[in-house]
Protein backbone atom coordinates (compact mmCIF):
# COMPACT_ATOMS: atom_id res chain seq x y z
CA UNK A 1 0.00 0.00 0.00
CA UNK A 2 1.21 3.36 -1.42
CA UNK A 3 2.15 5.63 1.73
CA UNK A 4 0.18 9.07 1.89
CA UNK A 5 2.42 12.30 1.96
CA UNK A 6 1.62 16.14 2.09
CA UNK A 7 3.79 19.26 1.30
CA UNK A 8 4.56 21.63 3.55
CA UNK A 9 5.16 25.46 1.94
CA UNK A 10 7.74 27.25 3.49
CA UNK A 11 7.85 30.81 1.79
CA UNK A 12 7.72 32.58 -1.94
CA UNK A 13 10.83 34.71 -2.84
CA UNK A 14 11.61 37.16 -5.54
CA UNK A 15 9.74 39.97 -7.55
CA UNK A 16 8.46 40.72 -11.02
CA UNK A 17 11.43 43.30 -11.69
CA UNK A 18 13.07 44.15 -15.38
CA UNK A 19 15.89 45.25 -13.46
CA UNK A 20 17.16 45.94 -10.21
CA UNK A 21 16.14 43.60 -7.39
CA UNK A 22 13.59 40.82 -8.33
CA UNK A 23 13.50 38.48 -11.84
CA UNK A 24 11.33 38.50 -15.32
CA UNK A 25 10.41 34.93 -16.19
CA UNK A 26 13.32 32.89 -14.23
CA UNK A 27 13.61 29.64 -15.73
CA UNK A 28 16.46 27.83 -13.22
CA UNK A 29 19.21 29.05 -10.16
CA UNK A 30 21.96 27.09 -8.78
CA UNK A 31 24.14 27.83 -5.12
CA UNK A 32 27.73 28.34 -5.21
CA UNK A 33 29.69 27.17 -2.03
CA UNK A 34 28.92 30.45 -0.60
CA UNK A 35 25.01 29.20 -0.14
CA UNK A 36 24.26 32.40 -3.04
CA UNK A 37 21.78 31.61 -5.24
CA UNK A 38 22.25 32.67 -8.81
CA UNK A 39 18.80 33.09 -10.50
CA UNK A 40 19.03 32.60 -14.57
CA UNK A 41 16.44 35.23 -15.83
CA UNK A 42 15.29 34.35 -19.47
CA UNK A 43 13.17 37.60 -19.73
CA UNK A 44 10.78 37.96 -22.66
CA UNK A 45 10.94 38.57 -26.58
CA UNK A 46 8.96 41.65 -26.39
CA UNK A 47 11.45 42.68 -23.59
CA UNK A 48 14.47 40.85 -23.11
CA UNK A 49 15.72 43.13 -19.98
CA UNK A 50 15.25 40.12 -17.78
CA UNK A 51 17.66 38.19 -19.61
CA UNK A 52 20.18 38.35 -16.65
CA UNK A 53 21.73 36.68 -13.52
CA UNK A 54 19.88 37.91 -10.26
CA UNK A 55 22.25 36.84 -6.90
CA UNK A 56 20.70 36.52 -3.47
CA UNK A 57 20.43 34.00 -0.65
CA UNK A 58 18.29 32.11 1.09
CA UNK A 59 17.32 35.00 3.42
CA UNK A 60 16.59 36.70 0.91
CA UNK A 61 19.71 39.28 0.76
CA UNK A 62 20.53 40.90 -2.46
CA UNK A 63 23.69 41.06 -4.42
CA UNK A 64 22.67 42.25 -7.44
CA UNK A 65 22.48 41.63 -11.24
CA UNK A 66 24.96 40.88 -13.80
CA UNK A 67 24.80 39.74 -17.90
CA UNK A 68 22.59 41.17 -19.90
CA UNK A 69 20.47 40.27 -23.84
CA UNK A 70 22.44 40.52 -26.53
CA UNK A 71 24.79 38.14 -29.04
CA UNK A 72 28.44 39.09 -27.65
CA UNK A 73 30.67 37.01 -25.07
CA UNK A 74 29.24 37.11 -21.99
CA UNK A 75 25.21 38.11 -23.53
CA UNK A 76 22.53 35.59 -23.56
CA UNK A 77 19.38 35.64 -26.15
CA UNK A 78 17.64 32.77 -24.74
CA UNK A 79 19.04 31.58 -21.88
CA UNK A 80 17.96 28.40 -20.40
CA UNK A 81 19.93 26.03 -17.79
CA UNK A 82 22.42 27.25 -15.29
CA UNK A 83 24.74 24.80 -13.58
CA UNK A 84 27.84 25.66 -10.92
CA UNK A 85 31.07 24.03 -10.99
CA UNK A 86 32.80 22.77 -7.59
CA UNK A 87 35.45 25.38 -8.69
CA UNK A 88 32.51 27.93 -8.54
CA UNK A 89 32.12 28.61 -12.61
CA UNK A 90 29.10 29.38 -13.78
CA UNK A 91 28.03 27.73 -16.77
CA UNK A 92 24.90 28.97 -18.92
CA UNK A 93 23.13 27.06 -21.42
CA UNK A 94 21.48 29.65 -24.53
CA UNK A 95 18.94 27.96 -26.60
CA UNK A 96 19.16 30.28 -29.57
CA UNK A 97 22.87 30.95 -29.74
CA UNK A 98 23.52 27.35 -29.16
CA UNK A 99 26.19 27.53 -26.59
CA UNK A 100 27.45 27.31 -23.36
CA UNK A 101 29.20 30.49 -21.35
CA UNK A 102 31.66 29.98 -18.70
CA UNK A 103 31.58 32.93 -16.05
CA UNK A 104 32.79 33.61 -12.35
CA UNK A 105 30.69 34.11 -9.67
CA UNK A 106 31.37 37.95 -10.20
CA UNK A 107 29.90 37.86 -13.48
CA UNK A 108 33.14 38.09 -15.35
CA UNK A 109 33.64 36.53 -18.87
CA UNK A 110 35.91 33.18 -18.56
CA UNK A 111 35.15 31.65 -22.35
CA UNK A 112 32.34 29.98 -24.09
CA UNK A 113 32.31 26.59 -26.42
CA UNK A 114 29.75 25.09 -29.02
CA UNK A 115 28.24 26.15 -32.21
CA UNK A 116 24.85 24.94 -34.01
CA UNK A 117 24.69 22.06 -35.28
CA UNK A 118 24.73 17.78 -34.72
CA UNK A 119 28.05 16.75 -34.41
CA UNK A 120 30.19 16.23 -31.68
CA UNK A 121 30.40 18.97 -29.79
CA UNK A 122 27.62 20.92 -31.62
CA UNK A 123 24.28 22.04 -30.12
CA UNK A 124 20.54 22.51 -31.45
CA UNK A 125 19.17 24.43 -28.88
CA UNK A 126 21.01 23.34 -25.36
CA UNK A 127 19.27 23.36 -22.49
CA UNK A 128 19.61 21.50 -18.82
CA UNK A 129 22.98 21.32 -17.42
CA UNK A 130 24.67 19.46 -14.72
CA UNK A 131 27.65 18.48 -13.18
CA UNK A 132 28.78 14.98 -11.72
CA UNK A 133 30.94 14.13 -8.69
CA UNK A 134 33.98 14.35 -11.34
CA UNK A 135 33.46 17.28 -12.50
CA UNK A 136 32.48 16.38 -15.74
CA UNK A 137 29.27 18.55 -17.25
CA UNK A 138 26.07 16.75 -18.80
CA UNK A 139 24.47 19.07 -21.56
CA UNK A 140 21.09 18.47 -22.77
CA UNK A 141 20.98 18.80 -26.59
CA UNK A 142 17.20 19.56 -26.84
CA UNK A 143 16.31 19.40 -30.64
CA UNK A 144 18.96 16.92 -31.32
CA UNK A 145 18.11 14.34 -29.08
CA UNK A 146 20.78 13.62 -26.79
CA UNK A 147 23.04 14.33 -23.97
CA UNK A 148 26.60 15.46 -24.47
CA UNK A 149 29.03 15.23 -22.13
CA UNK A 150 32.33 17.75 -21.77
CA UNK A 151 35.12 18.41 -19.29
CA UNK A 152 35.03 21.53 -17.12
CA UNK A 153 36.79 23.80 -19.76
CA UNK A 154 34.48 22.52 -22.44
CA UNK A 155 36.08 19.54 -24.11
CA UNK A 156 34.14 17.08 -25.40
CA UNK A 157 33.81 13.47 -23.83
CA UNK A 158 31.12 11.19 -24.90
CA UNK A 159 27.23 11.37 -25.89
CA UNK A 160 24.41 8.93 -25.07
CA UNK A 161 20.98 8.73 -26.31
CA UNK A 162 18.91 9.73 -29.71
CA UNK A 163 15.67 11.19 -30.88
CA UNK A 164 12.89 8.32 -30.49
CA UNK A 165 9.63 7.76 -28.19
CA UNK A 166 11.07 4.13 -26.95
CA UNK A 167 12.56 3.87 -23.94
CA UNK A 168 16.26 4.93 -23.37
CA UNK A 169 15.38 7.61 -26.50
CA UNK A 170 14.31 11.17 -26.10
CA UNK A 171 12.31 13.74 -27.30
CA UNK A 172 12.45 17.35 -26.69
CA UNK A 173 14.38 16.57 -23.57
CA UNK A 174 15.13 19.96 -21.00
CA UNK A 175 16.04 19.10 -17.71
CA UNK A 176 18.71 16.78 -15.92
CA UNK A 177 19.65 15.80 -12.61
CA UNK A 178 22.19 14.25 -11.47
CA UNK A 179 21.48 11.94 -8.18
CA UNK A 180 24.24 11.02 -5.28
CA UNK A 181 23.94 7.14 -6.35
CA UNK A 182 25.45 8.15 -9.93
CA UNK A 183 22.70 8.09 -11.89
CA UNK A 184 20.99 10.66 -14.49
CA UNK A 185 17.32 11.58 -14.22
CA UNK A 186 16.47 13.45 -17.53
CA UNK A 187 13.04 15.45 -17.98
CA UNK A 188 11.97 13.63 -21.64
CA UNK A 189 9.54 16.53 -22.13
CA UNK A 190 8.44 15.60 -26.04
CA UNK A 191 7.36 12.16 -24.17
CA UNK A 192 6.20 13.31 -21.30
CA UNK A 193 8.16 10.91 -18.84
CA UNK A 194 11.43 11.28 -16.98
CA UNK A 195 14.14 8.59 -18.03
CA UNK A 196 16.58 7.58 -15.71
CA UNK A 197 20.25 6.75 -17.07
CA UNK A 198 23.63 5.87 -15.80
CA UNK A 199 26.37 8.26 -15.77
CA UNK A 200 28.20 6.14 -18.68
CA UNK A 201 24.41 6.45 -20.84
CA UNK A 202 22.84 2.82 -20.27
CA UNK A 203 19.04 3.13 -19.64
CA UNK A 204 17.81 2.23 -16.34
CA UNK A 205 13.78 2.90 -16.35
CA UNK A 206 11.05 5.39 -16.78
CA UNK A 207 8.84 7.56 -14.14
CA UNK A 208 5.50 8.73 -15.45
CA UNK A 209 3.13 8.75 -18.66
CA UNK A 210 1.79 11.41 -20.36
CA UNK A 211 -1.92 12.68 -19.65
CA UNK A 212 -3.05 15.16 -17.24
CA UNK A 213 -4.73 13.57 -14.42
CA UNK A 214 -2.50 13.22 -10.98
CA UNK A 215 -0.46 10.37 -11.76
CA UNK A 216 0.57 11.47 -15.23
CA UNK A 217 2.97 13.83 -16.73
CA UNK A 218 2.51 16.83 -19.48
CA UNK A 219 5.54 17.98 -20.59
CA UNK A 220 8.01 17.80 -17.38
CA UNK A 221 10.68 20.54 -17.22
CA UNK A 222 12.57 19.40 -14.29
CA UNK A 223 13.15 16.98 -11.20
CA UNK A 224 15.07 16.32 -8.05
CA UNK A 225 15.87 13.52 -5.99
CA UNK A 226 16.12 13.57 -2.10
CA UNK A 227 18.19 11.27 0.08
CA UNK A 228 15.45 8.56 0.52
CA UNK A 229 15.36 8.23 -3.85
CA UNK A 230 12.10 10.34 -4.12
CA UNK A 231 11.44 11.85 -7.22
CA UNK A 232 9.78 15.31 -7.32
CA UNK A 233 8.98 16.39 -10.76
CA UNK A 234 7.93 19.95 -12.57
CA UNK A 235 5.31 19.11 -14.26
CA UNK A 236 5.41 21.85 -16.49
CA UNK A 237 2.12 21.45 -18.84
CA UNK A 238 0.33 20.55 -15.87
CA UNK A 239 0.98 23.45 -13.73
CA UNK A 240 1.96 21.25 -11.01
CA UNK A 241 4.69 19.73 -8.88
CA UNK A 242 4.06 15.90 -8.73
CA UNK A 243 6.06 13.36 -6.04
CA UNK A 244 6.53 9.92 -6.69
CA UNK A 245 8.76 7.18 -4.49
CA UNK A 246 11.55 5.59 -5.44
CA UNK A 247 9.86 2.60 -7.06
CA UNK A 248 8.09 5.19 -9.23
CA UNK A 249 5.11 5.21 -7.29
CA UNK A 250 2.80 8.21 -7.05
CA UNK A 251 2.77 10.10 -3.95
CA UNK A 252 1.47 13.51 -4.25
CA UNK A 253 0.93 16.70 -6.35
CA UNK A 254 0.56 20.08 -5.64
CA UNK A 255 -0.89 23.07 -7.50
CA UNK A 256 1.19 25.94 -5.76
CA UNK A 257 0.90 27.52 -2.39
CA UNK A 258 2.53 31.01 -2.94
CA UNK A 259 2.37 33.79 -0.60
CA UNK A 260 3.91 37.44 -0.69
CA UNK A 261 7.67 37.42 -0.97
CA UNK A 262 9.69 39.43 1.67
CA UNK A 263 10.60 41.74 -1.88
CA UNK A 264 7.10 42.15 -2.65
CA UNK A 265 6.21 43.11 0.84
CA UNK A 266 8.87 45.91 0.90
CA UNK A 267 7.22 47.23 -2.73
CA UNK A 268 3.76 47.19 -1.09
CA UNK A 269 4.65 49.01 1.74
CA UNK A 270 6.73 51.80 -0.08
CA UNK A 271 3.74 51.70 -2.50
CA UNK A 272 0.44 52.52 -0.42
CA UNK A 273 -2.10 52.31 -3.23
CA UNK A 274 -1.14 49.20 -4.28
CA UNK A 275 -1.00 47.69 -1.19
CA UNK A 276 -4.99 48.99 0.00
CA UNK A 277 -5.79 48.03 -3.85
CA UNK A 278 -4.38 44.74 -3.15
CA UNK A 279 -5.62 44.08 0.74
CA UNK A 280 -9.67 44.69 -1.40
CA UNK A 281 -8.72 42.20 -3.71
CA UNK A 282 -10.24 38.74 -3.37
CA UNK A 283 -6.99 36.54 -4.13
CA UNK A 284 -8.27 33.34 -3.47
CA UNK A 285 -11.23 31.88 -5.73
CA UNK A 286 -12.44 29.13 -7.59
CA UNK A 287 -12.51 29.20 -11.35
CA UNK A 288 -15.46 25.90 -11.91
CA UNK A 289 -15.17 26.39 -15.53
CA UNK A 290 -11.12 26.28 -16.16
CA UNK A 291 -10.96 22.76 -14.53
CA UNK A 292 -9.60 21.52 -17.49
CA UNK A 293 -7.20 24.13 -18.44
CA UNK A 294 -4.78 24.48 -15.99
CA UNK A 295 -2.96 27.36 -17.31
CA UNK A 296 -5.67 29.66 -17.42
CA UNK A 297 -6.65 29.12 -13.86
CA UNK A 298 -3.33 29.59 -12.95
CA UNK A 299 -2.68 32.89 -14.97
CA UNK A 300 -6.07 34.03 -12.77
CA UNK A 301 -5.21 32.79 -9.54
CA UNK A 302 -2.13 34.40 -7.90
CA UNK A 303 -1.09 31.23 -5.48
CA UNK A 304 -0.89 28.52 -8.08
CA UNK A 305 2.01 27.83 -10.56
CA UNK A 306 2.36 29.16 -13.65
CA UNK A 307 4.88 27.34 -15.83
CA UNK A 308 7.16 25.90 -13.49
CA UNK A 309 10.38 25.85 -15.40
CA UNK A 310 13.12 24.19 -12.70
CA UNK A 311 13.56 23.05 -9.47
CA UNK A 312 16.27 21.60 -6.87
CA UNK A 313 16.82 21.08 -3.11
CA UNK A 314 19.21 22.67 -0.64
CA UNK A 315 20.11 21.56 2.47
CA UNK A 316 16.30 19.92 2.84
CA UNK A 317 14.47 23.09 0.99
CA UNK A 318 12.93 22.50 -2.37
CA UNK A 319 13.21 25.48 -4.46
CA UNK A 320 10.70 25.91 -7.62
CA UNK A 321 11.09 28.41 -9.96
CA UNK A 322 7.75 29.77 -11.13
CA UNK A 323 8.49 31.24 -14.15
CA UNK A 324 5.27 33.05 -15.13
CA UNK A 325 4.55 34.48 -11.95
CA UNK A 326 8.16 35.93 -11.31
CA UNK A 327 9.20 33.92 -8.11
CA UNK A 328 10.42 31.39 -6.52
CA UNK A 329 8.13 28.63 -4.33
CA UNK A 330 10.27 26.84 -1.30
CA UNK A 331 8.73 24.09 0.43
CA UNK A 332 10.46 21.84 3.12
CA UNK A 333 10.24 17.98 1.82
CA UNK A 334 7.47 15.84 1.91
CA UNK A 335 6.38 14.90 5.45
CA UNK A 336 4.75 11.64 6.28
CA UNK A 337 0.99 12.03 7.64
Amino acid sequence: MTTSFEIKTKKTMGLAAMQGRGFYYPFDLAFDSNDRIYVLGRGHDYDPRGARITVMDMEEEYYGTFASFGDKDGQFIWPSSIAISNKDKIYVSDEYLNKITIMSTEGDLISSFGKFGNSEGEFDGPNGLVFDDNNQLYVVDHKNGRIQVFDEDGNYIRQFSSEGESEGKLNLPWGITHHSDDSLYISDWGNHRIQEFSTSGEFIRTIGAKGNNEKNLLHPSSCAIDDLGYIYISDWGNHKLKVFDNKGNFLCSNRGEATLSKWAQDFLDTNVQEKEARLKANLVFELESFEDDPFTESSHVEKLFWCPTSLSFHKEKLLIVDSSRHRIQVFNKVQKI
